[in-house]
């Protein structure tokens, strides 16, 4: 199952890891990112999305047949 703030993302399953942290970080409010008591949050965030991006990479590079 795929995670729903993945997928708001929007990015192709070709997408670089470096493209994943960037839409990750575009997609938190401002105001998230400037409060340092949430960065362990926000490096768990940037992680999970990571993990999400190589599952899908992962599951479209495996044959179907």
């Amino acid at each position: 199952m795929t995670d729903p703030a993945y997928q708001r993302l929007g990015l192709p399953p070709t997408a670089s890891p470096l493209a994943v942290v960037r839409a990750a970080v575009r997609a938190l409010h401002p105001d998230t990112r400037a409060v340092r008591s949430y960065r362990a949050a926000r490096k768990r965030f940037y992680q999970q999305m990571l993990c999400q991006h190589a599952a899908r990479q992962a599951a479209t590079e495996q044959p179907s047949g």
